[in-house]
């Protein structure tokens, strides 16, 4: 049994995933507004211990935060623009396989993705700073915080890309080409070839006709 996923893995993985299929042929894109941004950054508090607007509660988190999540069309725009690049890259790291077909025909060329990656990143530059807070006995954590200034979303989501794809994590990365699926997933044992089972029975349904189409 794999490893569960790393927090980093699983906010790389679930930005890509704001790309997906609409379930009628073509593809839904989950931040097309500031407010499909809110209601995703809010299913992942890790991102903002303080909530989002100043308004949200949200479960503390262990390393890099954001004090408070401002959601506008600037951060909309920067992480579209960091989703994009995250995209091409998941598409580089699965190859020789297919990338997803979602974006498969206008994927940003490496270089670039890789530019934009990194400049988001750099938005907020951080530093290692050492919590020892709890209980009598509790162990120190180190955690990482702004140099100056908030962070924001395009910059913590960025650094997480990177330490997935920086990480072994990665090797596990594919792209599901089941019918009416665009997903990228993590493979959580060496068999798998679908992201959930419902994609794998899709795709034998699917290989069952053409089989039965080809003899007749």
């Amino acid at each position: 049994m794999q490893d569960p996923i790393s927090t980093d893995a699983r906010l790389a993985l679930d930005l890509a995933l704001t790309v997906r299929h609409d379930g009628h042929g073509g593809v839904a894109d989950d931040l097309a507004d500031t407010t499909g941004l809110a209601a995703w950054v809010r299913a992942h508090p890790e991102l903002t211990p303080d909530g989002i607007d100043s308004g949200v509660p949200a479960a503390p988190a262990v390393d890099d935060h954001l004090p408070t999540a401002v959601v506008d069309e600037t951060t909309l725009a920067a992480v579209r623009e960091l989703r994009a690049a995250v995209r091409a890259l998941f598409a580089h790291a699965v190859r020789p396989a297919a990338p997803s077909s979602a974006d498969a025909a206008r994927l940003m060329p490496v270089p670039e993705a890789l530019e934009r990656l990194n400049a988001a990143a750099a938005r907020r530059p951080v530093v290692p700073v050492l919590s020892w807070a709890g209980a009598e006995g509790a162990e120190p954590v180190r955690v990482h915080r702004p140099a100056a200034g908030p962070d924001d979303l395009a910059a913590r989501l960025a650094r997480a890309a990177i330490a997935f794809l920086a990480g072994p994590e990665r090797h596990r990365l594919r792209a599901c080409h089941a019918p009416r699926c665009v997903r990228y997933f993590l493979k959580e044992h060496p068999r798998q070839e679908w992201c959930r089972p419902s994609c794998g029975n899709r795709a034998r349904v699917a290989r069952h006709h053409e089989r039965h189409r080809k003899i007749t």
